[in-house]
């Protein structure tokens, strides 16, 4: 039997950092052990679910690069083999209609509690036949009254639960729509998943999926129930932390590398080791080697190893991200230095591919104002001579790269018996607008050399005012 994954999420919102974290762990999974991995979007909530969501469920899976073998499958287009199976469980006495109430339930429930006991529905129509015709029923399965439930969780081992403690759950709604725990049952048994790999926060439905996994004589997968990821603050994590949107990291400059480097440590790890190609995720990774105790989500880790990538990744795989800010930020690249480029003088210089785009606009635009702090600093009188005698030297070029440019600086410099800053930090704030750029010398070279000309006469002017004015 082919071991099978599933990654299952409800399209009533985005694919957050916790549901990016499972699926990433069932697809690792998957293809250590040569396995498949399905992708099934449960939208029996008409109410809730939402198109808009599963595109944006689509959009971080394929962002994320996490293919799926089989899917996506909708629930919404399975109804009718979830009322063959209802039926199949009321005919063989493991279901029942249950005519009472939402009310009526409430009071046994409040009854139960008074009593000491679990707040359950109390099994009225467990085995009535007396079914009026003119009431509306939902459908229930009849959970059994002995025994208990052994879930042999990879993740936290053995959990056993009572069976008393599990009440005769709804199935199937009064306008005969499935529920959630139905569907998911009826799911993993046709598309034959092996391992279900999900959020703690589900152990509490599991025994009750178990039964009606053995209810159908049907085979039971088995589980591994991942803690909770919680905020710096220790609590769950939320929108209150900041960003917990899969696209969200992409929108504020992530590699989708990072994001998957950082997640897999959350919660798992090999030795001391910090970063892993996809190669050694899917290599080392294994689910008994979970942590059972909740991980908290560090802003700044993510950062650290967002540089790594942008580092040392190929410069044209990292410029593929970084055109999608540019676009984003209204910057036409078409015209300027190839991105790849860009990504090497700048990688060591910001943390995020956001921040990249932000700080590179000048190679393909012009500015019309230049930083004042930097004006005031370095665009002083004394640098009149400097700026006209390095403009010479700079027009003078014929081949326009990094050592003659230096070599240009670098002679201005020693013919006015000036340090290099003196000139290099004039030209700098000239040709980019600011006091901070990568190497002069690279960056001037990546600039046209009319463009960077036309800046220093543009600086000179402002030089000249100052001048005037004094």
């Amino acid at each position: 039997m082919t071991l099978t994954t599933r990654f299952a999420p409800s399209p009533t919102g985005y694919l957050h950092v916790g549901g990016a974290r499972t699926a990433l762990y069932s697809w690792l999974y998957a293809q250590k052990n040569g396995g498949d991995f399905i992708l099934r979007i449960e939208d029996t909530d008409l109410e809730r679910s939402t198109q808009a969501s599963v595109d944006a469920i689509m959009d971080g899976m394929n962002w994320l690069n996490l293919k799926w073998t089989h899917g996506p499958y909708f629930q919404t287009e399975r109804f009718d083999r979830y009322k063959e199976v209802i039926e199949q469980l009321l005919a063989s006495g493991n279901a029942y209609r249950c005519y009472s109430t939402a009310e009526e339930v409430d009071v046994m429930r409040e009854e139960a509690k008074a009593k000491g006991g679990i707040e359950k529905y109390n099994g009225l129509w467990r085995d009535r036949t007396d079914h009026p015709t003119d009431k509306p029923f939902v459908i229930r399965f009849k959970n059994p009254l002995e025994g208990v439930v052994v879930i042999k969780d990879i993740v936290k081992g053995d959990i056993t639960i009572s069976n008393e403690q599990l009440d005769d759950l709804i199935i199937a709604r009064s306008d005969g729509t499935p529920t959630y725990n139905l569907t998911v049952v009826v799911d993993d048994w046709d598309m034959k998943v092996s391992h279900v790999v999900r959020g703690d926060d589900h152990i509490s439905n599991t025994p009750r999926q178990i039964n009606i996994f053995r209810a159908l004589g049907a085979p039971v997968p088995e589980y591994a129930h991942l803690p909770m990821i919680l905020g710096e603050d220790g609590k769950r994590l939320s929108k209150r932390h900041g960003a917990v949107s899969v696209m969200q990291y992409r929108d504020d400059g992530y590699l989708p590398e990072a994001l998957l480097n950082y997640l897999v440590r959350l919660g798992w790890s090999h030795g001391d080791k910090e970063i892993f190609s996809r190669e050694e995720m899917i290599e080392l990774f294994d689910l008994k080697d979970c942590n059972r105790a909740p991980s908290g989500f560090n802003t700044d880790k993510l950062i650290w190893v967002n540089q790594h990538y942008m580092k040392t990744l190929d410069p044209a795989y990292v410029a593929e991200h970084l055109a999608w800010h540019m676009k984003e930020q209204g910057i036409d690249t078409t015209k300027g230095p190839a991105l790849a480029d860009i990504v090497k003088i700048q990688a060591d210089r910001v943390k995020t591919l956001k921040e990249m785009a932000e700080i590179s606009r000048y190679f393909y635009e012009d500015f019309t104002e230049l930083d004042a702090k930097a004006v005031k600093k370095h665009l002083r009188p004394v640098v009149k001579e400097p700026m006209l005698l390095v403009k010479e030297k700079l027009a003078a070029l014929t081949d326009w790269s990094p050592e003659p440019i230096h070599a240009a600086i670098n002679d201005t410099a020693v013919e006015l018996e000036l340090g290099m800053g003196k000139v290099g930090m004039p030209l700098r704030v000239a040709a980019t607008g600011a006091g901070n750029s990568p190497s002069l010398d690279i960056t001037l070279a990546l600039l046209d050399q009319k463009k960077v000309l036309e800046r220093i006469d543009q600086a000179l002017v402002l030089v000249e005012a100052r001048i005037a004015a004094s």
